[in-house]
């Protein structure tokens, strides 16, 4: 690793001065996350640098820990090119390759996408300075062959209960996920009748896994027809709301 990357790694910014900055990243991901079927060779990540100058660039995966580096991250996976620098207006396609470690050939297995981008030093040396180190972090779900059912309608397998929130205060949204596939959230809810009670913000639930999500509009378990409402994102980056039946 490069010393301007690491640097930037320890703090994921880079600071000279407070009067001027960049305040956005420019380096964009072609997707919401990635799908790596076990049976490919490899996959491509596509990025596009929307800025008006040039950036460096580092590529990495991590197992689920955010303050993983490059050269600390253990996974099954290399990458080609790990580091490279973009031209603004230009593309970069990043391979990924299964090294065939193994892997549950039952359920998916979850990996984090790393795309760290730093600006170049400016040229004006005399000027007070601010600038920042972006980094963007995507799903990468490793997806074994033949397993049962299709994820497409893993959201529908669901079971959804109301429970009491944490300290038994307040309401909560209670899901067990029986499928081998991911299931991730933009929004979880309740539809109350005709009224969509929705927490900003999602999450996901795992292969045979269950999360519990807090219901923070609600202070006490509501009446009448009640019934789960959540947003699944699917491997496109689509979102389809899904109202499900509570279970007793």
């Amino acid at each position: 690793m490069t010393n301007v990357l690491r640097y930037a790694m320890a703090g994921l910014f880079l600071c000279t001065g407070i009067f001027a900055s960049q305040s956005e990243a420019t380096v964009v991901v072609g997707g919401t996350r990635v799908v790596y079927p076990a049976e490919g060779k490899e996959v491509t990540v596509k990025l596009t640098n929307q800025g008006s100058m040039p950036a460096l660039v580092q590529f990495w995966l991590d197992a689920g820990d955010e303050k993983s580096m490059p050269d600390t991250a253990k996974v099954p996976f290399s990458v080609s090119p790990p580091i490279f620098r973009m031209e603004p207006g230009k593309g970069q396609a990043v391979r990924v390759m299964y090294t065939k470690e193994p892997l549950p050939t039952d359920k998916e297995s979850l990996f984090w996408v790393n795309v760290l981008e730093v600006p170049p030093k400016s040229a004006d040396d005399g000027r007070n300075l601010l600038q920042f180190a972006f980094r963007t972090r995507i799903k990468l779900f490793f997806r074994p062959a033949g397993l049962p059912g299709e994820v497409n309608a893993a959201p529908e397998k669901l079971t959804w209960t109301l429970v009491n929130g944490e300290g038994g205060k307040g309401v909560a949204l209670h899901v067990a996920n029986p499928t081998p596939y991911y299931v991730n959230f933009a929004h979880v809810g309740l539809k109350i009748g005709e009224r969509s009670v929705m927490e900003k913000g999602g999450g996901m639930v795992a292969p045979g896994g269950t999360t519990t999500f807090p219901i923070t509009h609600l202070a006490s378990r509501p009446s009448g027809d009640v019934k789960a409402q959540f947003d699944v994102i699917t491997d496109f980056g689509a979102v389809n709301t899904i109202v499900q039946p509570l279970a007793p």
